[in-house]
């Protein structure tokens, strides 16, 4: 695979609506990448989609993607409770995989994941956080870095969507529905990708719908060695989204943190000593940069940009966030 003009075959699991919308077009733009192959228990849809998106190869089974020679990357968006099962198959099949976040159920899953992907030293293995892609987050990145807004003192993100719908997977315990494994992941993943840093205590309050048993809001503190970061992720609210990152003497807006549109430009802005500097970003695809990237790895043999340690690290505080809210109390 060393050819630097190849591309990586990649195959998809599910015609899940988030992979039809925003993934599997933005595979289609890239240069390392090609789609073959797709899965799915529906043979109607999964047609229906192959044709749309010129796939040349359907099965309507998992099992016969996951074993298809002719597929060299999975790329898995099931519901949560799939992300350890069929990620593990994957690589029992000698494939890569890209999965979709949160890389599983809690830290137990995400600790075995790690475990078994050490048995594949070959295979490459990354959580799906496509925001770190986005041309913005580096330049923000970069920013704090630099001390653009003096010392990075506390951080705050917001992320919410109205979904009322019985049925839709983020609506199910059983699959891994609720807020926190869904959106809070981003508010978690974020701080700690800011301050290069985990978070030393963190404290929780967590409401949950009473029909669905699912999280449906959720609020954190976050205390890290150098400041802290707060965020509120819901499911039953307003849709909105929003990061601020604050420093000693300014801060940073993020206008579109994680959604970031394929077809308009991001800005973000810039408050330092009562001036504002609006910064727009490129029109770009996070989801194209990181199926290339990720590609990247697998072509010229790369570590993979976003290693498993980092979804263990993150999935820990999520298993801390719940642990807080049930004790009512600061966990370290």
């Amino acid at each position: 695979m060393g050819n630097k003009m190849a591309k990586v075959k990649w195959g998809i699991l599910s015609t899940s609506n988030h992979g039809i919308k925003r993934v599997l077009p933005a595979i289609k733009k890239c240069k390392n990448a090609e789609i073959v192959a797709i899965a799915s228990r529906n043979m109607i849809k999964a047609r229906d989609v192959a044709s749309k998106f010129d796939i040349p190869i359907v099965f309507n089974t998992y099992e016969e993607l996951l074993s298809s020679s002719e597929v060299d990357v999975i790329y898995n968006p099931l519901p949560n409770h799939l992300h350890l099962p069929l990620t593990v198959k994957a690589l029992e099949n000698n494939k890569h995989v890209l999965c979709e976040k949160p890389i599983g159920l809690n830290l137990d899953e995400a600790r075995q994941l790690l475990s078994i992907s050490k048995k594949y030293p070959n295979l490459k293995v990354m959580e799906a956080f496509m925001y770190r892609f986005h041309p913005q987050w580096k330049l923000v990145k970069q920013f704090v870095d630099e001390g653009r807004i003096g010392t990075l003192t506390t951080i705050n993100s917001f992320f919410s969507y109205n979904k009322l719908d019985p049925d839709n997977v983020r609506n199910r315990v059983d699959m891994g529905g609720g807020a926190l494994l869904d959106i809070g992941c981003y508010c978690i993943s974020l701080s700690r990708f800011l301050y290069e840093d985990e978070p030393q205590k963190v404290v929780a309050s967590m409401k949950y719908d009473s029909q669905f048993g699912v999280d449906k809001l959720v609020s954190g503190i976050m205390e890290f060695e150098k400041g802290n970061a707060t965020f509120t992720c819901g499911t039953q609210i307003e849709a909105c989204q929003k990061v601020t990152i604050f420093g000693t003497c300014g801060s940073i807006t993020i206008e579109i943190p994680f959604n970031a549109p394929v077809d308009n430009e991001c800005k973000i802005s810039v408050f330092n000593n009562s001036s504002v500097e609006i910064i727009s970003i490129d029109i770009c695809d996070q989801y194209t940069i990181q199926a290339d990237m990720f590609s990247r790895a697998v072509l010229e043999d790369l570590d993979v940009p976003t290693p498993l340690d980092d979804a263990v690290n993150n999935m820990k505080v999520i298993d801390s966030i719940i642990e807080s809210a049930k004790k009512g109390t600061w966990i370290s």
